[in-house]
């Protein structure tokens, strides 16, 4: 099972120069309780937005730039071969950013989103989910608290 992960805004924002526009400590504490001990599978520029390879996960890198090295990651240059390289693993992940989610919504077999209930300037946005394809089966709705500054749910779609 490949699984696509990603806090988007009602919108499909997904951010704004290489960052998130939110901060909900809620859908950080959740995406790193799903992550964990997975193989992770982003582009580098999400890479570089993170900072560091996350604990206890396998990161990989997808980069067109065959000289690109990060100590302690795996370093691919296309989504296949990423795939190829999280295989060991029965569900990894994909975090982005939009284009290499554009890519992956064809291979993915679960979307597991954070929806913000807003809308957001931005210049990444997640592709349109399309609901002839996609279905949702599971759905946890929640307010905005001192902590969480906007309405947001968590949403699980698979494919039909």
């Amino acid at each position: 099972m490949i699984t696509i992960i990603a806090a988007i805004a009602e919108n499909n924002a997904l951010g704004k120069d290489n960052q998130l526009i939110w901060h909900l400590p809620a859908d950080l504490k959740r995406f790193k309780k799903i992550t964990l001990n997975h193989h992770i599978i982003m582009g580098r520029k999400t890479f570089e937005s993170l900072g560091k390879p996350l604990p206890n996960r396998t990161s990989i890198i997808i980069t067109r730039n065959k000289n690109y090295k990060v100590e302690g990651c795996i370093v691919v240059h296309s989504l296949k071969e990423a795939i190829e390289a999280a295989k060991v693993d029965e569900n990894p992940y994909i975090l982005g950013g939009a284009e290499i989610y554009k890519q992956a919504l064809d291979i993915a077999d679960k979307l597991d989103l954070t929806i913000v209930h807003q809308t957001f300037d931005a210049d990444a946005f997640f592709p349109k989910i399309d609901l002839n394809i996609w279905k949702e089966v599971a759905r946890e709705h929640f307010t905005a608290d001192e902590n969480n500054h906007y309405n947001y749910s968590f949403v699980t779609y698979i494919k039909s």
